[in-house]
């Protein structure tokens, strides 16, 4: 059976390239500094870096699930908002 019950393209595996490099980044950022300054942003809450890529990533997801709700494919528009979003994430959270 194998892994043929996922549909294994080209844009899922730069998908799942993209988080493991994220989490990769994060963890080597938690190691050369630990506890990565939490800090109080617009939430009202203090949040750390992990914290901040977690809120980054759902939000990702769902900007894609409302793109292609909404307007189908291509996606390259969900892409740039979600890069947008992601710097506002971690400039403001």
């Amino acid at each position: 059976m194998g892994l043929s019950w996922m549909a294994w393209t080209g844009p899922t595996a730069a998908f799942f390239i993209c988080i493991l490099l994220a989490i990769s980044q994060m963890g080597f950022l938690e190691w050369k500094n630990p506890g990565g300054a939490p800090r109080r942003g617009i939430l009202t809450l203090n949040t750390t870096r992990g914290d901040r890529l977690f809120i980054s990533i759902l939000g990702s997801a769902f900007i894609h699930l409302a793109w292609l709700g909404l307007l189908g494919t291509p996606l390259w528009g969900a892409v740039v908002i979600s890069v947008v979003y992601t710097y506002l994430v971690f400039r403001w959270v």
